[in-house]
Parts: structure tokens; C-alpha cells; sequence
């Protein structure tokens, strides 16, 4: 978690008072200490962003900022007296979410949502074929892949037997992602879809990061 200021802009965002998202007593409570290592604490708000790249697991950033000088297209909300400032391109990726604290994980980020997904060029999305292959993963495959905090998103397919997924959650960035895909989904696809032979992660793992703070 990074707590330094970030850049600001003399355009002030509106203060509204429902939240975007939620936050836990054990969350405010270090957040208010956390912010007290401020010059003046009350002028600043938790800026909450999503910092990954459009088809990629979200990946976020938190940072104090003075909600005074927030940028113009920022949604400002007041919490139990803490402001949060969410950008508003990210406000309907974070609505719903949850942002809770314990000793052993530090901040950690809930979200329900999921990243729009990132359609390569040339891969087939809206056929017949994809209906079922979406049809499968979302009764099967990430039912499966649940309970390991992770889940897959169909891509789109080649037309050639070959069906292209990312992968999010627990599995994003995980060393067993490449067995899990092979040995799990891909078994999984290709029993129930005669067109496809094979399946390829295209996830960017790399960039991989469990969405927790310290």
C-alpha cells in the first residue's frame, strides 16, 4: 500500500454520502491511524484506484490525498467521516466491494466485480461455439476453480480448436496456473466441446499480485 500524497488537481470533486464501496470498523480504524502520520489528517481522503491494464485481474492502489484537490472527474464519498476518492472511470468496478483489515493480511480489497474482458484481434467471441464454451466455464470450470479463489474468463477462439482464457483470483500469478489450466480446464473444455482441442492462458501472470496491502 503505497501512503504517499498523490498528484492532485485544483478541480474539486462533489462529496456525496453513500458509499461505493464498503468498509469494515476493523479497516476505518487503521486507515484513521494510518492517515494520522499526516501534517493534517482531516484534509486528507483514501484514494482508491485500479491500477491494471484492461483484461488483466485487478490490481489496485491505495493512497492519501487531499480530497479538497481531487480531479474533477473523481467520485468523493464520506464514510463514517473518512472520505474516499475512486476515479470515476473505476467507480463500476469497485461498486460492491469491500475493503477490510485484520493483523495477518493487512488491507485487503473484496471485490465482486470482474475486468472487462480484453478481446485479441482475430478470436471468435459471439458463436455458437463460444456459448458453449462460456456455458461450460461458468457451470464447471470456474465452479471448480472457486474454491482455490480463482476463476478463468473465456476469451474468445481461433476457429482451429484452440479456445483462449485468462485467468484471475487465487490463479492470477500463481506457479500451479499453468498445471491448473492444462490439466483442469483444458480437460474440462474438451471433453464437453468436440471443436476444441486445446486451450491457451494468455493471462499476463508476470504482473500477477494478491490484492492485499501491508
Amino acid at each position: 500500500m503505497s501512503l504517499d500524497a498523490a498528484p492532485t488537481s485544483p478541480f474539486a470533486g462533489s462529496v456525496i454520502s453513500d458509499p461505493i464501496l464498503a468498509i469494515t470498523a476493523a479497516a476505518q480504524e487503521k486507515l484513521i491511524e494510518l492517515r494520522s502520520d499526516e501534517t493534517e489528517p482531516e484534509k486528507f481522503g483514501l484514494r482508491v484506484e485500479i491500477i491494471s491494464e484492461p483484461g488483466e485481474a485487478f490490481r489496485y492502489d491505495l493512497s492519501f490525498d487531499e480530497f479538497r484537490k481531487a480531479l474533477f472527474s473523481d467520485e468523493v464519498r464520506t464514510i463514517d467521516g473518512l472520505r474516499i476518492i475512486v476515479r470515476g472511470e473505476d467507480v463500476e468496478f469497485l461498486s460492491g466491494a469491500t475493503l477490510d483489515y485484520a493483523d495477518s493480511t493487512g488491507l485487503v480489497l473484496r471485490n465482486p466485480n470482474t475486468p472487462a474482458t480484453l478481446r485479441p484481434e482475430g478470436l471468435i467471441f459471439d458463436d455458437e461455439v463460444s456459448a458453449r464454451i462460456e456455458t461450460v466455464v461458468a457451470a464447471e470450470v470456474n465452479p471448480a476453480l472457486a474454491a482455490h479463489g480463482g476463476f478463468v474468463t473465456y476469451v474468445g477462439h481461433d476457429n482451429e480448436g484452440t479456445a483462449y482464457l485468462t485467468m484471475g483470483g487465487g490463479c492470477h500469478g500463481c506457479s500451479m496456473s499453468k498445471m491448473t489450466m492444462l490439466e483442469g480446464v483444458q480437460t474440462m473444455l474438451t471433453e464437453e466441446i468436440p471443436e476444441i482441442e486445446r486451450v491457451r492462458d494468455i493471462t499476463d501472470h508476470a504482473a500477477g499480485e494478491n490484492p492485499f496491502y501491508s
